[in-house]
C-alpha cells in the first residue's frame, strides 16, 4: 500500500472515530490512535489559500510552506537571529547597501533542477518585477519586506548579490521569513498561475497531495541536502471549528493540534498528551476604518479603546493565555518595545464622555469577525464580547462572520464602503514588519500595503523610514518607541493582546517544538 493511500485511509478512520465522540456528547479519555507511525497529522484551523510563498501572507500557510520551501537563511532553532540555510555565508559592503550571498553547492529542488544563483535571481526578479512573465502571484503579496531592494545580481553560479537602494537594517530577518522562501524557477514555469496548487522548494518535506479542504500532504525529501526528515510524511489538515479539532485530538484522529483553544486546554493535562508553549511577537488587534464612519473621528476610536474590557478578554476568553497589548509593538521585541506606555483601561464612562464629545452616541458599526483563522484566538467568543462591550457604552455593533480567506479577499483590499472595524492578528519577525506594512499611509491597499483602516500619520511614516536604514540598533528603538507613543494616543487600532502560542501532541511524537517566529518546523520530529 502506498503512503499516500495508507494516509487516506488513517483519515477515514480518524473522520469515524471522530464522529462517534461526537455522537456520544463527552469528552472521552484518549482512544487508540488511528495514525499510522511515521506520518504526523496536524490539524490546522484553516485551508490554505495557496502553496506558493509569493502568494501567501497568513501564518496558517506559512506553517505548511516553511517545511517545502527553504530560504538563503533562517531563524536559528528557539531564536529570531538569522543564519545561514541555503547561503554558507555572506558579506556586507560598509555603506550597507549591497549583500553578497555565498551558496551552499550541490542543492536540487525537488524536481531535480539546480540551486543556484540564477534561482535566487529568478525569485527575486519575479517577486519584485512588475514585467517579470510570472510576477501576477494573487493581490497581496509581501513584496514589501524586499522593497529596498534595486537589483540581484549574478556574481557567478554559487555567488548572488543584491544592491538595495538604501540601508535597509531588517534585510536579514526578511529573508529569513517565509516571503523570502525560495522556488523552483522550472516549476513556475511549467505550472505558471498553477503554482500555487504544485509547489516545488529545496526543503527536507516535498509536495504529494492537496485536497481541497481534507488536506495537504508532504513526504520525506530523499534528496534532501541536510538531515533527512524524522517522518516519513505530515498531513495538514484544516478543521476550523475549535470543538472539532479538540474532538479530534481526544480521539486520536490527529497527532499536533496548533493553537488550543484556551478552554479545552485542561483536556490535555494528564497523561498521553504534551503542552507546549512559546512567546513570540503576536500582536492581535481590531483594525478601524480611519477613512470614514465614525472611527474617522480619534475621538471616537479612543472610546472604543476604553470602552472594551481587554482584561476580562485575557482571562476568560483566553483563560491567562495571553496579555493585554499597550501598543502595536509586541513586548518580545524587548529592545525596541517601549514599556513606558500602559494599555487603554477599561473605562465605560470615559468612553460614553468621548463619544458624547465626538457626537457620536448611538453610531452604527459593521464588524467583521472569522470563524477561525490564523492567530484570531477564539475570534467568535472574542468577538461577540468585544461587540457587548461597544454596545454597553452606546454602539450599535452588527457582526459579519466569514470563514478565514473570505475574510481575508474582504479585509485586505480594505474596509472602505464596507465595514467599521475588522478582526486581526499578526505575528512578525521585526519590530519594523508589522507598522511599515498596516500603518503607512504609502501602505494603503491600492498601494499595496496591508493598512485597511487608512491611518495616516506623517509623523509616524517619517519615524518609520527612518528606522528601517539606522544601522544603529539604539537608534532604531528609540524612533520606534517613539512611534508606539503616538499610534497609541492616535488609536487607529483597539490594541487587545499578545497571545502565546500554544500546541498539544500525543506522547507519540517526539522532538516538537514552537518557535518564537511562530513557523512550524517539522523536520526533527519522529512519529512512533
Amino acid at each position: 500500500m502506498s503512503l499516500i493511500s495508507l494516509t487516506r485511509r488513517s483519515l477515514f478512520a480518524a473522520a469515524a472515530s471522530t464522529a462517534l465522540v461526537a455522537g456520544l456528547g463527552f469528552s472521552p479519555a484518549p482512544l487508540a490512535a488511528q495514525t499510522p507511525p511515521g506520518v504526523l497529522i496536524v490539524g490546522q484551523i484553516a485551508e490554505p489559500k495557496s502553496l506558493d510563498p509569493a502568494a501567501v501572507t497568513a501564518q496558517n500557510d506559512f506553517r505548511i510552506v516553511v517545511n517545502m520551501y527553504e530560504g538563503l537563511v533562517r531563524y536559528a532553532p528557539g531564536t529570531l537571529e538569522v543564519e545561514p540555510l541555503l547561503a554558507e555565508s555572506w558579506e556586507v559592503s560598509d555603506d550597507g547597501t549591497e549583500y553578497t550571498f555565498m551558496l551552499k553547492e550541490g542543492v536540487t529542488f525537488h524536481d531535480g533542477t539546480p540551486f543556484n544563483a540564477e534561482a535566487v535571481k529568478f525569485n527575486f526578479d519575479r517577486m519584485l518585477n512588475e514585467d517579470h512573465p510570472f510576477h501576477n502571484t494573487g493581490p497581496f503579496p509581501l513584496a514589501f519586506f524586499f522593497s529596498a531592494v534595486q537589483s540581484t545580481d549574478v556574481v557567478d553560479d554559487l555567488t548572488v548579490k543584491f544592491t538595495l537602494n538604501e540601508p535597509y537594517a531588517p534585510f536579514l530577518s526578511n529573508l529569513a521569513y517565509p516571503t523570502g522562501l525560495l522556488v523552483s524557477p522550472a516549476a513556475v514555469e511549467a505550472n505558471g498561475a498553477d503554482f500555487g496548487r504544485n509547489p516545488v522548494g529545496t526543503g527536507p518535506f516535498k509536495f504529494a497531495e492537496w485536497r481541497s479542504n481534507e488536506a495537504v500532504v508532504v513526504e520525506k525529501n530523499p534528496d534532501y541536502h541536510g538531515d533527512m526528515a524524522g517522518t516519513e510524511a505530515v498531513v495538514f489538515r484544516p478543521i476550523t471549528d475549535a470543538n472539532t479539532r479538540v474532538a479530534e485530538m481526544l480521539s486520536g484522529g490527529i497527532d499536533v493540534m496548533v493553537e488550543v483553544p484556551p478552554t479545552a486546554l485542561s483536556e490535555f493535562q494528564g497523561d498521553g498528551y504534551q503542552v507546549v508553549e512559546q512567546a513570540g511577537p503576536h500582536v492581535w488587534f481590531l483594525i478601524l476604518n480611519a477613512k470614514e464612519g465614525p472611527f474617522a473621528d480619534k475621538l471616537v476610536r479612543q472610546a472604543a479603546n476604553y470602552a472594551i474590557n481587554k482584561e476580562a478578554l485575557v482571562n476568560e476568553v483566553l483563560e491567562g493565555t495571553a496579555e493585554v497589548a499597550a501598543g502595536p509593538t509586541p513586548p518580545a521585541f524587548a529592545w525596541a518595545y517601549n514599556d513606558e506606555l500602559d494599555p487603554y483601561p477599561y473605562d465605560p464612562d470615559k468612553a460614553k464622555e468621548l463619544l458624547a464629545e465626538a457626537g457620536a452616541e448611538g453610531a452604527e458599526l459593521t464588524f467583521y469577525v472569522t470563524e477561525g483563522g490564523s492567530g484570531m484566538l477564539d475570534p467568535i467568543p472574542m468577538g461577540t464580547a468585544i461587540q457587548a462591550d461597544l454596545n454597553a457604552v452606546g454602539f450599535d455593533v452588527k457582526i459579519e462572520t466569514y470563514e478565514w480567506n473570505t475574510f481575508l479577499g474582504e479585509v485586505n483590499p480594505g474596509l472602505e464602503g464596507k465595514a467599521d472595524m475588522a478582526e486581526m492578528a499578526w505575528m512578525t519577525n521585526d519590530p519594523d514588519t508589522l507598522p511599515f506594512l498596516a500603518l503607512r499611509t504609502e501602505a494603503f491597499p491600492d498601494q499595496g500595503g496591508f493598512n485597511s483602516g487608512y491611518y495616516s500619520n506623517p509623523e509616524v511614516d517619517e519615524l518609520l523610514s527612518k528606522a528601517r536604514v539606522a544601522t544603529d540598533q539604539d537608534e532604531r528603538a528609540a524612533l520606534y518607541k517613539e512611534m508606539q507613543a503616538i499610534v497609541q494616543e492616535d488609536a487607529p487600532w483597539v490594541f487587545v493582546a499578545n497571545w502565546k502560542q500554544n500546541a498539544v501532541t500525543t506522547d507519540r511524537v517526539e522532538n516538537f517544538n514552537l518557535e518564537p517566529s511562530f513557523l512550524l518546523l517539522l523536520e526533527d520530529v519522529v512519529k512512533n
